[in-house]
């Protein structure tokens, strides 16, 4: 999870100015500076806090997550970590091995972001929303101190967690929240019936090394003693810390996920929960969202569609 002032991703378009060749857009309606609990919520607090679709979704990837992990730490042959983000490695991801430095086998662990990804946290959305206000760092941290009583589990965790630990599997949990607030996050863990944690050895928390947000350091702390067979979060950061550099283009970012060797990853080790609420995504203009190839409007000239999405000779005859 990447903490992030909340802002729908229509909201952040519309606020870029106009470019030459930009295709015209709707403007989307202004926040309101205080809404209050008789408004209308933002719809993708809706859709993560309320809606069956994304509880299905969670329950989905949940049940696949604890599946495929169970399944791995019972093959009869040395395990092999999934990859993930580590510092120092070449290209920002490797594959840590899970023999230790005596020739004993790691035990098995599987390592979880907090934030929508095992846990919501109803209440700070809550007050965002009912406020209209942005992320602010002093209202977070009571939140992450005292926040337990108003926080739920991500549907599916509770029974996915539970078989991860009756497979004797570790679970882990490596997240943002700050390391000063380590009990309030364990309290909020224990009251979503995900507990138990334990700071520094299976809660790791932002301020546990020099790092800061960066999550590499502590994956591979863990992985110096753990075989990880599955990564799980909402935000690319919660696998490696490469996929969130700076530098990195809109349309770079989503291709080196979607395509080769990570892309067969995903549902093989790694686990995205989906979070359309906040998020290290939430930026691009219109143009940066929209490539070339992707721009229309009423009146263009028709174009021929690529071969890949002409249909097929069995296409046709169906």
């Amino acid at each position: 999870m990447t903490r992030a002032p909340i802002a729908l991703a229509a909201l952040a378009l519309a606020g870029c100015a106009a470019t030459p060749g930009a295709v015209p857009q709707a403007a989307a309606p202004a926040v309101p500076v205080a809404t209050g609990g008789a408004a209308d919520a933002p719809d993708t607090m809706r859709w993560l806090y309320a809606s069956g679709e994304a509880a299905g979704a969670s329950i989905q990837a949940w049940r696949m997550l604890a599946d495929y992990a169970v399944t791995t730490s019972r093959l009869r042959r040395i395990p092999q970590s999934v990859p993930m983000g580590l510092p120092d490695v070449a290209g920002g991801i490797g594959t840590p091995s899970c023999v230790a430095a005596d020739g004993t086998l790691k035990p098995f662990a599987a390592v979880f972001d907090v934030d929508e990804t095992v846990l919501l946290n109803r209440g700070y959305e809550y007050w965002q929303a009912y406020s209209g206000k942005g992320f602010d760092r002093e209202e977070w941290a009571q939140w992450e101190a005292g926040g337990a009583a108003q926080i739920a589990p991500v549907p599916g965790a509770v029974t996915g967690i539970r078989r991860l630990r009756e497979a004797g599997i570790t679970v882990i949990f490596n997240t943002n929240r700050n390391a000063e607030n380590a009990a309030g996050t364990i309290a909020a863990i224990a009251a979503a019936g995900l507990g138990p944690a334990v700071h520094k050895e299976t809660l790791f928390l932002r301020g546990d090394d020099a790092m800061g947000s960066r999550k590499d350091g502590r994956r591979a702390a863990i992985a110096s003693k753990y075989c990880v067979i599955a990564l799980a979060g909402d935000n690319l950061g919660d696998f490696a810390d490469v996929f969130n550099d700076a530098e990195t283009g809109i349309q770079a970012r989503r291709t080196i996920t979607a395509r080769g060797e990570y892309a067969a990853l995903w549902g093989a080790g790694w686990f995205a929960f989906p979070n359309p609420v906040y998020g290290a995504w939430q930026k691009g203009t219109v143009d940066e969202v929209f490539p070339p190839d992707a721009r229309w409007q009423p009146g263009t000239t028709v174009r021929q569609a690529p071969d890949i999405m002409a249909p097929t000779d069995t296409d046709k005859g169906n």
